[in-house]
């Protein structure tokens, strides 16, 4: 597999699940070292190599700063960051809880936002005289369309994606890009928990996906801000 990624440093929120841990070890194949923060604490089994920083309170400003200190520290420096962290939930908004809308948006897209702010010093600050930061966000499908029950998960989507659309105006002249991708279902264990009776082959795999938020954190994605990329496999 081509190095594309060679020497780069990237910091994965939400990196201890699934998708997090297939994002780890796309970038540790291409050449890149990698710092996972996480708020749960550090489980066994993550890919070999990467640093691991649990029991971060992501959504927390002052947590999510702390947290890429030490990512810094351990690193060096940090050329892009790729906010995975996020959940799900799927409730009417007639027999639904209004906290519900509230915990949707702290935890997709408080947490992209504090992500994002606590990176951009380190971005910013660039290395070797460059300046070539990458931030890749993962919003969702449903922040297109949202169907019945995904309403507080769909808005909290759609703020991650006019996010991602903002702060690429805000950066684009300062020589770091901002994109995001929109999966439909990720073939997760928990999703295949969730959902036994469906057929698997038609979600997107966490490999898939991560080949895709390679892409956006290399060179050969220097061209494109501000996008928000459909990956719906066959759904």
């Amino acid at each position: 597999m081509p190095q594309r990624l060679d020497s780069r440093n990237f910091v994965v929120t939400g990196g201890f699940g699934a998708l997090g841990r297939a994002v780890a070890e796309r970038l540790l194949a291409e050449g890149a070292r990698v710092a996972l923060l996480d708020r749960a604490p550090a489980p066994g089994g993550l890919p070999g190599g990467v640093l691991a920083f649990g029991g971060v309170e992501l959504g927390q400003e002052t947590a999510c700063q702390a947290a890429y200190a030490q990512a810094v520290e351990a690193l060096g420096a940090v050329d892009g960051v790729v906010n995975v962290a996020g959940g799900f939930t799927w409730e009417t908004v007639e027999g639904g809880a209004l906290a519900s809308w509230d915990r949707m948006y702290e935890t997709n897209l408080r947490s992209a936002v504090a992500s994002c702010r606590a990176a951009l010093p380190h971005l910013l600050a660039g290395r070797n005289g460059r300046t070539d930061g990458r931030i890749v966000n993962v919003g969702a499908a449903a922040a297109q369309k949202a169907g019945m029950g995904m309403g507080a998960y769909a808005a909290s989507k759609a703020g991650v994606a006019r996010l991602t659309e903002a702060l690429a105006e805000e950066l684009k002249d300062r020589g770091v890009t901002v994109n995001a991708v929109l999966p439909s279902i990720i073939d997760t264990p928990a999703n295949r928990a969730d959902m036994p009776d469906a057929d698997f082959s038609r979600w997107v795999a966490p490999d898939k996906l991560a080949a895709v938020i390679a892409f956006l954190l290399s060179d050969d994605a220097s061209a494109l801000t501000g996008a928000s990329i459909p990956v719906n496999g066959r759904v």
